[in-house]
């Protein structure tokens, strides 16, 4: 199993190869696009997602989720409301994207 964390909550959890083919978080997403690929002309085919906006402070964290200043996903929900974390098959993730 694999956990994935971002300023101290847990953002995705569940098998590693679920997770690191098929990830679900949109950091998760960014954090497997900046694994350095040896081969040129494979890593010129994979797209890389550059995080753009300013990192929160752990210590004063945003009201809502805590990736949402970074996240090129994040909805007026995200801004408010902290995502709780729910199922999704075998994994755990916590993202206002995969609420019903």
């Amino acid at each position: 199993r694999i956990g994935v964390m971002y300023l101290g909550h847990m953002v995705e959890m569940g098998p590693g190869n679920d997770v690191y083919h098929r990830p679900l978080h949109p950091y998760t997403t960014a954090l497997l696009s900046a694994i350095p690929i040896p081969d040129p002309d494979v890593a010129k085919a994979k797209s890389r997602i550059i995080l753009e906006g300013e990192i929160p402070s752990p210590i004063n964290p945003p009201a809502g989720c805590p990736f949402c200043t970074r996240c090129q996903k994040a909805t007026e929900r995200c801004h408010r409301e902290m995502p709780q974390p729910i199922q999704v098959g075998t994994r755990m993730v916590a993202c206002h994207l995969y609420e019903r």
